[in-house]
Parts: structure tokens; C-alpha cells; sequence
């Protein structure tokens, strides 16, 4: 399967554990915070801020948590100031992988973000050398038994997909950014539940890997940055089969 929905369905699974949750509670607040600071409270006329509620609530995460840091980021004041800063470079194998990063201190996370590369047998790149492999999309998955196929393929189809796939544990619904928040919408009107419904940057072209030692070294790569409190997100362009998959978690 595909890294990016593969890995969002792994991560979402992880995100519903209650040890985990508090780590994602945090790092959704950080994103409601800047986006507030940057573009305002008002998440109707804020589109950053709108997906980042999404994403706070999908975490189920408390109401008045998500305005408490709405407030924060909009009220101005003493607010700490993140930076945003893409991270590029590879995974063993060759693998194209981008740390979406919100740090507060560069000179700290720089080195961690290249540590972590580096311990798994990675490499830090420069700027610009796999962002170019990826592209922006709205990312949706459904589970197999949600939906009839040819059903949830017409009905995304007309709300705005471009791509609509069936990868086997689910059906996989790509948009344009800008075509998210009315898919998501259908996709609720209509009772449909999805396991991922996100933003995130879709590979191109995906590596094969079928090497069992190869893949355990990039789930673990992808695993350390999801733990990092600074890396938002995490993409790659990896292919690994759903067997091989099952055998390493």
C-alpha cells in the first residue's frame, strides 16, 4: 500500500490510543495557534484555521481546547512564535520523506530532525530535493464495508474528487485542497465515515519496497518523527504490501 494513506491510517489508529492522545492534542493546539495568529479567529474566513479545527476535532479533542488556542494564537500578546520549515531528504532504500516541522527554536531542531535521519540510515537533503516529488491534495480514506463501490465513487466524483481508488483495505478519495471542505461535507451529510481526512502531500510515484528489513527501518524512521513534538506531519513515498505490513506491527 501506498505511504501516505497507509501511514495516515496507522498514525489516526495510534492518535484514538489514550497515551497517545495528549502528544496529538498538543501539536493540533500549535497548529490552531498560528493559524489564528496568522489569518485570524474566524475560522469561515480562514481556511488554515478551519482544517486545523477539523483535525483537532476528528483527534477528538475538547471543545474548549480548540478555542482556548484560537484565542491564543488571535489575541496576539506574549504568544511563543513558531516557525514552519519543511525538512527534506531519505529514508533507507531511497525513500523521499518531508518532516513537516513548527518549531519555536531552529538551532534545536535542525540537528534532531538530521539525528533521527541519520540513526536509521537516512540522510538529510537540502531544500527543494523531493518536495518536488509531491503533490498537495485533500486525502480521504473509507473502509471497504462503508460504502458500495461504485456508489462512493460517483458521489465523490461529483463532489469534487479527482482520483478515487480501491487499495484493498480501503477506498482511497483524493481532491484539490480547495475541493476538501465541500467533499468532506458530502461525505458526512451522507453518513459515510472515514478513517483518514486530511491534507496532505500525495507522492507522484511510489517506491516499491518489499525488503522486510528495509521496511521495518522506514516505519520506525516514520515512527521516531511522528514522536518528535515538533514535526507536524510526516509524508514519504514508500509502497510497502499490506503482508508485509501486517507482519511488522
Amino acid at each position: 500500500m501506498s505511504g501516505h494513506s497507509h501511514w495516515s491510517g496507522i498514525k489516526h489508529k495510534k492518535a484514538a490510543n489514550d497515551a497517545k492522545r495528549g502528544k496529538v492534542w498538543s501539536k493540533i493546539a500549535r497548529t490552531i495557534i498560528v493559524a489564528a495568529k496568522n489569518g485570524g479567529g474566524d475560522p469561515a474566513l480562514n481556511l488554515a484555521l478551519r482544517y486545523a479545527i477539523e483535525k483537532a476535532k476528528a483527534a477528538n479533542m475538547p471543545k474548549d481546547t480548540i478555542e482556548k488556542a484560537v484565542k491564543k494564537g488571535a489575541g496576539g500578546g506574549d504568544t511563543v512564535s513558531f516557525v514552519s520549515i519543511l525538512y527534506e531528504g531519505y529514508a533507507p532504500g531511497g525513500i523521499a520523506m518531508m518532516a513537516d516541522v513548527l518549531t519555536d527554536n531552529r538551532q534545536r531542531t535542525g540537528p534532531e530532525i538530521r539525528k533521527i535521519f541519520e540513526h536509521f540510515g537516512g540522510s538529510l537533503g537540502s531544500t527543494g530535493c523531493v518536495s518536488y516529488m509531491f503533490d498537495k491534495k485533500g486525502l480521504f480514506t473509507v473502509p471497504l464495508t462503508a460504502a458500495n463501490e461504485d456508489d462512493l465513487m460517483e458521489l465523490a466524483l461529483s463532489a469534487g474528487a479527482d482520483d478515487f481508488k480501491n487499495i484493498g483495505s480501503a477506498y482511497e478519495i483524493t481532491c484539490d485542497p480547495a475541493a476538501f471542505d465541500k467533499l468532506k461535507k458530502t461525505l458526512d451529510e451522507k453518513k459515510i465515515p472515514t478513517e483518514v481526512a486530511e491534507l496532505s502531500m500525495i507522492p507522484q510515484n511510489s517506491v516499491p519496497v518489499t525488503d522486510m528489513e528495509k521496511a521495518r527501518k522506514i516505519l520506525a524512521i516514520m515512527d521516531e518523527f511522528e514522536e518528535h513534538d515538533d514535526v507536524q506531519n510526516v509524508y514519504a513515498n514508500f509502497d510497502i504490501p499490506d503482508d508485509i505490513i501486517a507482519k511488522l506491527q
